[in-house]
């Protein structure tokens, strides 16, 4: 499992001219990619890692300053450029597979009390964020 974790002001996600998910205060954004081997192990890691990292102001971490998260489905993390011109997403899980996956990371970020907002799975997406800092770190479990 792959994430590229921004910290922001705000965020959200439009499909189709419908804001379907969005945050409105400082907190996170990340955009997680699934590849076929992930599973409950790496569910747990990386919602763990999602809500402990201390990547806000002052060193602190969502967990501890009740900040949200906005988590976007991103199979395009996976996408392998190392030969020719075109990405190859054979490392990418397909929607059945990474669909679950993402929905039980969602799961797990709120499961500790964290606030959750989420794009739509599978859909074109306008993503728009205002970085902080600009603070971005690539996560991999």
């Amino acid at each position: 499992m792959r994430a590229v974790v921004s910290r922001v002001t705000a965020a959200s996600v439009v499909v189709e001219g419908e804001v379907v998910g969005q945050i409105t205060e400082p907190g996170l954004l990340v955009l997680l990619g699934v590849t076929h081997d992930d599973g409950p192990d790496q569910v747990a890691t990386m919602a763990r890692k999602l809500t402990e990292l201390r990547i806000l102001r002052d060193e602190r971490s969502v967990l501890d300053v009740g900040a949200p998260v906005l988590l976007v489905s991103q199979f395009t993390l996976y996408g392998d450029v190392r030969k020719g011109r075109r990405p190859s997403w054979s490392a990418a899980a397909p929607g059945p597979v990474a669909e679950p996956v993402f929905d039980q990371v969602v799961a797990a970020v709120r499961a500790v009390g964290v606030t959750v907002e989420t794009g739509r799975f599978g859909a074109m997406m306008d993503v728009a964020s205002v970085n902080d800092g600009p603070f971005t770190v690539i996560v991999e479990v």
